[in-house]
């Protein structure tokens, strides 16, 4: 049976922050003669006032509210990743994990128990719906009106059933409107302001973050080596999983020019340095790739969320479990552990993980063509 039939049509679960954007949401829908719901998650001890805060507005909207305490499964599926990344010498993007694993997975969950079709959150993006030759649909993920706010990058992991329930009320709203709405509604005061932060469970530097985690870290790992492109010393680190590649403050040496993290070499604690020029490429290698229907002839890629898209051939086997991506134009910071998301247009047709990127010369075409 399907679901729209088990269920009420017009119901809907929201994801409740407690903030600007999920109140919108949960407001907009209440107009559209929806049945709204909320959920908060509670992740992580930070996520303490935010529930509070959320219940405190869905009270005043009207609406039943609901609290689940997943700090011990975000810890598991998010968290203990996430440093696990920074130790095998990689920077990780936990939104992008936390998304299709635990937030939008525990959402769908939560509206199967409380009777609801659908799902909804405050993220700026859109959904499409196409109809294939056979029939069945497949359902796309649409870059936001509002290019400051588009949040297509963190979401291309996203399964076909979760985006067959999910609204997304604000991807054709831009921030300002939004905030206008609410004042119009008399909402302005009562939603927290701020944007969220980069890591919604780590409130200061994610440095501080591993050591509080992992409290023998700078004995275990231990001090290391910076090295230039030929592999060269160029002085003492305090240990590989304290820099990113791009990084180029706080890297406490002076070589008497700018220099920025080329590598990071996990296995020998040694951090690659160079020029901005190093820093760039028109190459890189990818793995775990997941489309959503095939790859058009012409792509662009993103290889970070405040990037911009830039046009690239379709990936190619190197048969080491990697794929190869020849860029359009030069990208700088190539960075191990963050997503490579593909677009056709503004359409999100698949991401990948940007792979370790040892031995990539070997794949890159004699003439450079």
């Amino acid at each position: 049976m399907k679901l729209q039939n088990m269920f009420e049509e017009k119901s809907v679960l929201v994801g409740m922050s407690g903030g600007i954007d999920s109140t919108a949401v949960c407001s907009m829908l209440l107009e559209q003669g929806y049945k709204v719901m909320g959920l908060t998650l509670i992740t992580s001890d930070t996520g303490l006032r935010a529930a509070k805060d959320a219940a405190e507005l869905a009270a005043r909207l009207g609406i039943p509210h609901h609290i689940a305490d997943v700090r011990d499964e975000f810890r598991q599926l998010v968290i203990e990743p996430f440093i696990e990344a920074y130790m095998n010498g990689k920077t990780p993007n936990p939104c992008v994990n936390c998304n299709p694993t635990v937030k939008f997975r525990l959402l769908e969950e939560w509206a199967d128990k409380l009777g609801c079709s659908k799902i909804a959150t405050g993220h700026y993006v859109k959904i499409k719906e196409e109809i294939g030759e056979d029939n069945k649909a497949k359902y796309y993920i649409v870059t936001g009106d509002d290019d400051k706010k588009d949040q297509s990058y963190f979401l291309w992991r996203l399964t076909q059933q979760q985006l067959s329930r999910v609204i997304f009320p604000l991807g054709g709203w831009e921030k300002p409107q939004v905030l206008e709405y609410l004042k119009k509604n008399g909402l302005q005061s009562a939603a927290k302001d701020g944007e969220s932060m980069e890591v919604c469970f780590i409130p200061g530097d994610y440095r501080d973050f591993l050591r509080s985690n992992i409290q023998d870290i700078d004995t275990r790992i231990g001090s290391g080596t910076f090295v230039d492109s030929e592999g060269r010393t160029l002085g003492k680190h305090s240990g590989y999983p304290f820099y990113t590649v791009g990084q180029r403050k706080g890297l406490g040496i002076a070589l008497g020019y700018p220099a920025y993290v080329l590598k990071i070499n996990a296995a020998k604690n040694t951090v690659m340095l160079g020029s901005e020029e190093q820093l760039s490429t028109r190459y890189m290698l990818i793995e775990a790739p997941e489309w959503v229907n095939g790859i058009p002839e012409k792509i662009s890629v993103r290889v970070r969320y405040r990037s911009h898209p830039v046009e690239c051939n379709a990936p190619i086997a190197t048969g080491d479990g990697r794929w190869l991506v020849k860029l359009h134009s030069p990208v700088q910071a190539i960075t191990p552990g963050q997503s490579a998301v593909f677009y056709d247009g503004n359409i999100v047709i698949g991401g990948a993980f940007i792979a370790d990127q040892r031995g990539i010369n070997q794949w890159i075409p004699k003439d450079n063509e």
